[in-house]
């Protein structure tokens, strides 16, 4: 009988501790850490006088990277190379300043996407990871829920649309729709879209997935406008809101402290001759809480693993202390033990089962099928004790 009412408790027990359990999962939040950044970088226009918008994404390109983000977690995408245009005065080179100082298509550039393969159907892969099989990996967003991506396009644009290869458009529709598939795919943690073309901000008129925030260089009516031309080169070699964002980060390094809020505000529309407009209502974070390096810079992922720790110490200790530390079989098996009675071994064992239970309850990280697996698994344990009490 002592045993059995034993038996008995520790059900009543388990029972009253599951509505707890079930109360502090279903109170976690789904936040997942932010461990990675990529960027994904989109000139869409093509021809010699669009000079401005290669150079404005290669200009981005370099950014990010000397902010950490490194080539094999940036997807470079440019519809066309006016660097071995016969129009090129510098022959292999991209400018976006009259000194010619920097070359920004220097010798560590690696582009995914080039010419016409720069297409609305390829961007939309892109983004929704709906690749073809023969794809290779260095042509893939391999985002993940942890993932924060800047999204950077320029080119021609109108009202909720821009021009790709100026032979097809991308409707504000078409991006909102991908953008809930990446959601749905669990693609990204937060998102920050920034477009540079005549009435940007319209592309962001029909987002609704959470976790996104859009800024656009103009508003819907006003165009975007170049900065200056290059007299050697002969067009415009920059955009404006594209070269006060330049302007912005050229002192900042990965360990500053400056946030989207100062970005937003450092936009003056005498000087980009527009009116610069975000959205920031599916965003889950205050503007002066963003740094700007979520986004432009790199963060290291690192996953906490005890269980490496411990073999670890446990061979520390028994190298410093041969004495002390314990032998493999006192670790996993008795090397003796006194006769005990019959009633003491059942309640030893049981303690054994509840202990091993717990311990993968631990080792559960609030996941909620393992939790209710558990549980079910250490209640039909003690059922079983009590239904069977001579087994």
């Amino acid at each position: 009988m002592g045993v059995v009412s034993w038996r008995a408790s520790a059900l009543l027990s388990w029972l009253m501790l599951l509505p707890m359990l079930f109360a502090e999962v279903g109170a976690a939040p789904t936040w997942t850490k932010h461990t990675n950044n990529w960027a994904v970088l989109v000139c869409t226009s093509r021809y010699w006088f669009n000079y401005r918008h290669m150079a404005n994404t290669l200009s981005l390109y370099r950014t990010v990277k000397r902010l950490g983000i490194p080539d094999d977690h940036i997807i470079l995408m440019l519809a066309d190379d006016v660097a071995c245009n016969a129009r090129n005065a510098r022959p292999a080179q991209v400018f976006n300043n009259e000194n010619h100082r920097l070359n920004l298509y220097g010798d560590h550039i690696e582009v995914d996407y080039r010419g016409y393969e720069v297409t609305v159907e390829n961007f939309l892969r892109v983004l929704t990871g709906r690749h073809d099989a023969a794809v290779p990996r260095s042509k893939r967003l391999l985002s993940d829920e942890g993932s924060n991506i800047l999204l950077y396009m320029t080119g021609h644009g109108g009202d909720e649309f821009l021009k790709f290869q100026d032979s097809e458009e991308i409707q504000s529709r078409d991006l909102a729709d991908a953008f809930a598939q990446m959601h749905e795919k669990r693609r990204y943690k937060e998102l920050l879209v920034m477009v540079d073309t005549c009435q940007a901000a319209t592309l962001h008129s029909q987002l609704y997935s959470p976790g996104i925030l859009a800024v656009g260089s103009s508003l819907k009516g006003e165009n975007s406008y170049s900065h200056h031309l290059d007299a050697d080169v002969g067009v415009s070699v920059v955009d404006r809101f594209t070269y006060y964002t330049l302007q912005f980060f050229e002192n900042l390094d990965i360990h500053s402290n400056a946030t989207l809020e100062s970005l937003f505000k450092s936009y003056s529309p005498s000087l980009l001759m527009s009116h610069m407009d975000y959205r920031a209502d599916l965003f889950p974070r205050t503007l002066d809480k963003v740094l700007v390096t979520d986004f432009f810079g790199s963060v290291m992922g690192i996953k906490h693993t005890e269980a490496a720790y411990v073999g670890f110490t446990g061979r520390y200790e028994e190298l410093l202390n041969p004495q002390k530390a314990p032998s493999l079989a006192a670790v996993n098996e008795p090397v003796f033990e006194a006769p005990r009675e019959k009633d003491q071994v059942l309640e030893d064992e049981e303690d054994l089962n509840v202990e091993k239970i717990r311990h993968r309850l631990l080792a559960a990280d609030n996941d909620l099928p393992v939790l209710v697996g558990l549980l079910a698994l250490a209640a039909a344990v003690t059922v079983s004790s009590i239904a069977f009490p001579g087994a």
